[in-house]
């Protein structure tokens, strides 16, 4: 019997992603959707899967249709480029997932696998709303209600990834090799990892029955590069000539100046990350050209 695994945001980067691959490995895909967006990211495999959409849907109904489902995979999330408010953020980070989770332990789902940030929680209204799941999550797993695995991501990127973030926006910008770009002095270290990588770490976690009421992995390739380093290997991969404006901006407050994941539990487990830095812009750069 094929395993069912429901995904939210499966529409977005992360979790289309996720789908397609488990698409191809044999899953049944239940997917959660907001009523507006776009399926461009699914469409090779719209046919495979059941959506829904969350305004019109009650998630009590999802579950009695489709039990057993066996894993809930949560990518959705509101990041706040979009000038959302504080209550628009911690709806969709908080709130809804938290009613996902109180639905998913009564319909007795084994494992709500959650999608977590590496940011410190009092640097943004994300990581905070972010932080708030996770203090629900282990409140329910030490109710022994459903196991909660909580994955702290470094920062990923990829082709069809938002053009909000900064990993695109430097890409695009390069590309496009227009204007300037201005940027801090750059001395910040972070875990860049592509999503393939990432993509491999959630299901070699969904294939290990570790029977933990709660889990945590950071996921990640385990070694940072500083912000100047990442924007220069970019730069001249797409042999751009914009001019990089290095300290035109000031760093956030709180800015975290060294990140990078602590991935021996994610190895200890098999995985391994099959993309380096230069590899994974270079197959980045690559599908956007085409």
């Amino acid at each position: 019997m094929k395993k069912k695994v429901l995904i939210t945001g499966i529409t977005g980067f992360l979790g289309s992603k996720i789908a397609l691959e488990l698409v191809n490995n044999n899953y049944e895909v239940i997917g959660l959707k907001r009523e507006t967006s776009s399926l461009n990211r699914i469409n090779s495999i719209k046919k495979y899967i059941q959506l829904y959409d969350i305004e019109l849907t009650e998630l009590t109904k999802i579950f009695i249709k489709h039990s057993p489902i066996d894993f809930i995979i949560h990518t959705a999330t509101a990041y706040g480029r979009d000038n959302e408010t504080p209550w628009q953020i911690f709806d969709a980070n908080t709130v809804f997932p938290l009613k996902l989770l109180d639905a998913a332990s009564n319909a007795n789902v084994k494992k709500f696998i959650n999608t977590d940030t590496i940011l410190d929680k009092y640097l943004n209204l994300y990581s905070l709303s972010k932080n708030h799941l996770l203090e629900w999550g282990k409140f329910y797993s030490m109710q022994k209600k459903i196991e909660f695995i909580n994955l702290r991501l470094e920062h990923f990127y990829g082709c069809d990834d938002d053009n909000s973030k900064f990993t695109s926006l430097v890409i695009n910008r390069c590309i496009e090799n227009k204007y300037s770009l201005d940027l801090t002095e750059g001395e910040q270290k972070r875990d860049f990892i592509y999503i393939e990588d990432v993509i491999s770490a959630y299901l070699i976690i969904m294939e290990n029955n570790n029977n933990k009421w709660f889990d945590e992995y950071e996921v990640g390739t385990g070694i940072s590069v500083s912000i100047k380093e990442f924007v220069q290997t970019v730069y001249y991969l797409t042999n751009s000539t914009i001019k990089l404006n290095f300290g035109a901006l000031p760093y956030r407050i709180g800015e975290v100046m060294i990140s990078n994941a602590e991935i021996t539990k994610l190895t200890n487990l098999g995985w391994s990350c099959k993309y380096g830095l230069k590899e994974g812009l270079i197959k980045t750069i690559n599908n956007k050209l085409k």
